[in-house]
């Protein structure tokens, strides 16, 4: 049995955190034992982690003091696992090296960033490159991520690898009439009404406020459209403050992320950067037409006018035209869903992407001449 850690920031709500259960979802539990642990905390991915069946483990019980310097440790010398697993900047920066300290020859590295933060920080650059070398393999989400640790890190080629985030198809479909009802209902949205949502976190990177910047006339036109919200984040009560007096439902975070996609006739992803959201792929999955910033991962996989419509990120007047357009009637949001769907099936479904990191692994473990793979 080849066990794997899997480390990250956190479990809060986030792409890499539900990326990363679609693929433990998935996994080949003859061969593989997966367990997880937090950075810091659990936050609402630890309860679905273990319905699963995969331990998960907090290595501190918040960011300070850092726990998780000790427990990190203990956790490796005890768990004897074959592989460690590093999501995003904190599990990369700090985690990797104390893997590496405690002797783990095989540390992935699943890179989901393409942002302004690393991009724009010579030190962050910097600290990013060191510790990536210490990966045997590092997943880029997208191709631009991958260009990023290729071009400006100066990465060995061998070492990176394009591996996309992935959508699990038994949970995201088409909703049947009976569901979105349900959902719109379990949600206290008009049934009847034309629902725009974003989903995320309300972060400067997710850009809402551009949303209802987009929206207003069309939500002053017409009295049987509707914005919904569903995230929670530091931008919240500016956001509210925006959407004040207009039909806007800002909604939290929502657990059965299934059900929000049930509720929607549009999605609209705003973001100033991107590597590869969740958020797309799923609203794909969900036979949800999208509206979203032209940006990074995005536009690698969404062809503009085939499977969604792309604006400029930052562009209101170019969001606002594009919503008119979805919102004058249903053919073109069918047309545009049909074709998202069929991509996303072929390419993106999580039992497919799962069974490709476990074959990722196995060569890395047999080129390194683990006895894991020979048990």
């Amino acid at each position: 049995m080849i066990r794997v850690l899997h480390v990250i920031d956190s479990l809060d709500l986030g792409g890499a955190q539900t990326a990363l259960l679609n693929l433990v979802t998935h996994a080949d539990g003859s061969r593989f034992h997966h367990e997880v642990a937090a950075m810091h905390g659990e936050g609402m991915f630890g309860a679905a982690f273990r319905a699963i069946g995969v331990p998960v483990h907090s290595l501190s019980a918040r960011r300070w003091p850092p726990a998780y310097l000790r427990n990190l440790p203990l956790l490796l010398r005890r768990g004897g696992f074959d592989i460690v697993h590093c999501h995003l900047f904190a599990s990369n920066w700090l985690a990797k090296p104390l893997a590496a300290a405690c002797g783990a020859r095989c540390i992935y590295h699943h890179d989901q960033c393409n942002d302004a933060f690393r991009a724009d920080s010579p030190l962050a650059v910097l600290v990013d490159a060191l510790t990536n070398r210490l990966s045997t393999r590092i997943l880029a989400v997208s191709h631009s991520v991958e260009a990023f640790n290729l071009r400006v890190e100066a990465m060995p080629p061998e070492r990176v690898t394009y591996f996309p985030n992935s959508v699990d198809l038994s949970q995201f479909r088409p909703a049947a009439a009976s569901e979105r009802t349900a959902a719109r209902a379990a949600f206290d949205l008009p049934a009847d009404a034309l629902i725009i949502g974003g989903v995320g976190r309300l972060t400067p990177q997710k850009n809402f406020g551009l949303l209802i910047e987009a929206a207003a006339p069309l939500l002053a036109e017409r009295a049987d459209v509707v914005v919904a919200l569903f995230g929670s984040g530091p931008e919240e009560a500016a956001l509210r403050a925006a959407a004040k007096g207009k039909p806007v439902r800002i909604l939290g975070t929502v657990a059965d992320r299934a059900a929000i996609y049930r509720a929607l006739d549009v999605l609209v992803l705003p973001s100033r950067f991107e590597g590869l959201p969740m958020t797309l792929l799923e609203a794909m999955a969900s036979g949800v037409p999208v509206l979203a910033s032209g940006v990074d991962g995005v536009r690698e996989i969404a062809t503009p006018g085939e499977h969604a419509l792309l604006a400029p990120s930052g562009n209101a007047a170019a969001f606002r035209a594009a919503l008119r357009e979805l919102c004058a009637g249903p053919a073109l949001r069918e047309r545009l869903a049909a074709a998202a769907l069929a991509l996303v099936r072929e390419r993106f479904d999580a039992r497919a992407l799962a069974v490709e990191l476990e074959a990722w692994y196995l060569h890395d473990l047999t080129r390194l001449g683990s006895r894991a793979t020979a048990a």
